[in-house]
């Protein structure tokens, strides 16, 4: 097997990416697709209903068990889409939700935010759904 080889393309054509990369490039890996994940536990209960940040923590929490389970790490993440149901809320509190990607990844994966007007669950603020590519030798 060969190990999984990943570029992080941002070309100087484009404005510097803050939060996110441009584009990455990978090769030599298994393509994981990322069902949408909200801040609900393994109860399928939303936790904190009213916090963006706790729910935004939980959502991560969800990916990285998936990720795991299937041999890689938040860092095999190569591409997620972000659904809010308010977008002004997620901007007031890009540090801490920031703060919060850097415990989880290394470096970003290529992202999309997007406000929605409901999610499945009545209570749910955020979810995140997108692609990883696990190295083929783990």
């Amino acid at each position: 097997m060969t190990p999984m080889d990943k570029e992080i393309v941002n070309p100087d054509g484009l404005a510097p990416p803050r939060g996110f990369n441009h584009g990455i490039k990978v090769s030599g890996g298994d393509l994981l697709f990322l069902a949408g994940q909200d801040g609900a536990d393994e109860s399928e209960t939303i936790i904190a209903p009213d916090d963006l940040v706790a729910q935004f923590e939980q959502v991560l929490s969800n990916l990285q068990t998936v990720v795991q389970e299937a041999g890689g790490t938040m860092d095999d993440i190569v591409k997620l889409n972000v659904y809010v149901a308010d977008r002004d809320d997620y901007v007031d509190k890009l540090e801490p939700l920031g703060d919060m990607f850097a415990d989880y990844f290394e470096e970003y994966p290529t992202m999309a935010l997007f406000q929605v007007e409901k999610f499945f669950k009545e209570d749910a603020l955020v979810e995140l759904e997108g692609m990883a590519v696990v190295d083929e030798t783990d």
